[in-house]
């Protein structure tokens, strides 16, 4: 089965005199375990940064974690860091309503030029989907369990999961699985591949897959 499901990093350059300055300050074994914990959790931060989009200025990130650390009263006032957090919730929202917004034209446009593919057949939920193959086995029911190959991939041909790259096929219940994948099994034969297009509504929403 093979199926389309719509839907922070710092660089720092340092000349090699200043990198070798740098690391001669590292000498302890005091200094040598607190750089190493702590380029490992900034390693962790940087991750979470990059997921989240974040725009944030190294030199007052630092700041923040070096005054904790040392005990000393922080540079805002609690008033002034729940307005700033409040400022990058608006932030992230308004990102992520932007993208839905997009997403959700570009699935409608994916569709209507889909559905004027040969073969392609529309069900009255806005699944859609093409018969590759014809198997000749049963149908499974809504409390079935179900082994499938799979490749999903995202309208512009990303592929974000699929079985046939693990080498196994996937077993899932047919309650617990996405309402597009629910209905396109029920529909399929033992031993048919179809392709699919499984509209945001009836997969993953406006959050996209892997959310």
């Amino acid at each position: 089965m093979k199926c389309w499901i719509m839907p922070v990093c710092w660089l720092i350059a340092l000349s090699p005199s200043a990198a070798a300055d740098e690391q001669s300050l590292i000498r302890t074994d005091q200094q040598m375990v607190s750089y190493t914990l702590g380029y490992q959790i900034g390693g962790q931060l940087a991750a979470q940064i990059r997921e989240g989009r974040l725009d944030l200025d190294p030199e007052a990130f630092a700041q923040a974690i070096a005054d904790v650390l040392s005990g000393r009263p922080p540079a805002m006032t609690s008033a002034q860091m729940e307005a700033a957090l409040e400022m990058l919730q608006h932030q992230q929202n308004s990102r992520r309503n932007t993208a839905a917004e997009t997403g959700q034209s570009r699935g409608e446009a994916f569709q209507v030029e889909y559905s004027q593919r040969q073969g392609v057949v529309a069900t009255a939920s806005g699944l859609q989907y093409r018969v590759i193959e014809t198997g000749e086995g049963r149908s499974p029911g809504p409390a079935d369990t179900v082994v499938v190959h799979y490749v999903g991939q995202l309208i512009d041909g990303t592929e974000f999961d699929s079985s046939r790259g693990r080498g196994t096929p996937a077993t899932f219940s047919l309650g617990g699985i996405i309402p597009g994948w629910q209905e396109a099994l029920q529909l399929m034969r033992e031993g048919d591949i179809w392709e699919v297009v499984i509209p945001s509504e009836l997969a993953y929403g406006a959050q996209g897959a892997g959310a």
